[in-house]
């Protein structure tokens, strides 16, 4: 049930007429709501997010940004293209509005819009509905702070405590409750953006004569990344390229390779990138549809900015996923490699406190604040294009000449029970067999078995130098947590 400390008698008999009817329908999980990258989950009125639930969030964190800001300002909304994106936009908008913010919408976008535009106009924060690379029954709920990076996880957490009735800020203002706020729909905002990612390569730069392959996903990016790649000068070749509620992420994009591989190939293309749903994150192949990941375009934009003395100390922040082939070659290089926790949050904080200036993770979110103030795959595959056409050398030649990846196996396992899924470390019998896993491979190997903080699944990997080894240890770990986790 949601309740708020707030009196009653500082709310008027609307909204807690609103309140009412809306609490009987939201069912809060009794772990946090907040994962690695927002609110996600599934999308229906007996599900984790319903149009109830979008409601009391955009109230709550319209209420939120006004204390923390010290004042009411605009919020920036976007969305991607599932289905369910349109009524959480619109429960979402009711919401702030009650709370007295005003709404721009951009509609559909990429969710590195929402941030940029956060950060250089006078809004106080930014909210994008994505699941990014989830399937199309799934989305999400993104905050952005007024500087366009990802809520503080203080400012999360005092969301959610309003939501659970247990908001502790004593200055809350309840006065400009339904005050009827202002909402606009604000699509042209999406071409300054548009201005931005050229804007550092366009004096410099050129990508005529190389021919691009986009695999835009049916998601956030149809429109804005190939007109960016065009006006750059790329001849481009597109696929799935309109919005999609039904199909967005299905086999396509940045974690299906497979459509973009043989693209590639068949139109003779120097090199093709994927996007995931929401287009903050990047994947790319070369011209023999090899996979070039976030670890690669790491190494190969680390190069490039260590020769322009752009990178304070060598050092370029990734995550636990990093595959030791690449900390190994950028050792040899000189440079150094910090590994944080898996999201690109952790990520962010890492830079902040070592004033790094490259990060990103294996999975293709990439962060510059060189030039962005998120992952942002468009921006990412645009100044790797870039580099390609600089060196004057293919991509592939770029990759053979780079490094080889140790043998590292990913496997996933859904577990549906919420409690089971966030206690996973309690169970014993998982323990033994990670304990025994490691010290058959000793210094040959590492395993890494973590929940994921978007899905209801637990991600086992092993990393060893040989593949067997991997394989082998990959699917003991699999199946003890089958039957220990999901029964």
């Amino acid at each position: 049930m949601v309740q708020s400390n707030i009196s009653n008698q500082a709310l008027n008999s609307q909204f807690l007429t609103l309140i009412n009817q809306k609490k009987n329908i939201v069912s809060l999980p009794s772990t946090s709501l907040f994962g690695t990258d927002g609110i996600r989950g599934r999308v229906g009125n007996q599900e984790l997010l319903n149009s109830s639930l979008a409601f009391l969030i955009g109230f709550w964190a319209g209420k939120v940004l006004q204390v923390s800001n010290q004042q009411v300002a605009p919020v920036i909304l976007g969305q991607d293209s599932r289905n369910s994106s349109n009524m959480l936009a619109i429960a979402l908008s009711e919401g702030l509005t009650m709370a007295g913010v005003e709404v721009w919408n951009l509609g559909l976008c990429p969710t590195p819009a929402v941030a940029y535009l956060t950060s250089i106009t006078e809004a106080m924060g930014g909210i994008m509905i994505s699941a990014s690379h989830n399937p199309p029954e799934d989305n999400g709920i993104k905050f952005f702070g007024a500087n366009g990076t990802k809520l503080s996880t203080d400012l999360q957490n005092q969301i959610e405590s309003g939501l659970r009735g247990s908001w502790s800020q004593g200055n809350m203002n309840t006065a400009n409750t339904m005050v009827d706020a202002k909402y606009y729909h604000r699509p042209e905002l999406i071409s300054e953006y548009v201005a931005f990612v050229q804007q550092p390569l366009i004096k410099n730069a050129t990508l005529a004569g190389m021919r691009v392959v986009l695999d835009l996903a049916w998601g956030a990016a149809v429109d804005t990344a190939p007109a960016i790649f065009k006006a750059m000068g790329a001849e481009v070749i597109t696929l799935h390229d309109r919005p999609d509620g039904d199909r967005i992420n299905v086999n396509c994009g940045s974690t299906h390779l497979e459509v973009l591989q043989q693209a590639v190939i068949a139109h003779q293309a120097d090199l093709g990138f994927a996007f995931d749903g929401d287009a903050d994150r990047v994947m790319a192949v070369d011209s023999h549809g090899k996979v070039v990941n976030g670890d690669y375009i790491l190494y190969f934009w680390g190069q490039a900015l260590r020769q322009q003395q752009k990178l304070p100390n060598d050092t370029i922040v990734s995550t636990v996923m990093a595959n030791l082939g690449f900390e190994n070659a950028w050792q040899k290089l000189g440079g150094k490699l910090l590994r944080t926790s898996v999201g690109d949050q952790y990520v962010h904080a890492a830079m902040v406190e070592t004033a790094s200036m490259l990060g990103g993770e294996q999975s293709g979110h990439i962060l510059c604040p060189h030039y962005g103030v998120s992952g942002d795959g468009v921006l990412t595959a645009l100044h790797i294009a870039a580099l390609v056409k600089d060196s004057g050398v293919t991509l592939s030649q770029m990759l053979a000449e780079s490094f080889q990846t140790y043998p590292q196996i990913l496997k996933n396992i859904r577990v549906e029970n919420r409690q089971q899924l966030q206690n996973w470390q309690d169970c014993e019998a998982l323990q033994q067999a990670i304990a025994l896993a490691e010290t058959a491979m000793g210094d040959q190997g590492r395993i890494l078995v973590r929940p994921s903080g978007t899905e209801p699944l637990i991600r086992i990997m092993v990393e060893a130098a040989d593949a067997d080894l991997a394989n082998y240890w990959t699917n003991n770990l699999v199946n003890c947590a089958q039957k220990y986790l999901v029964g």
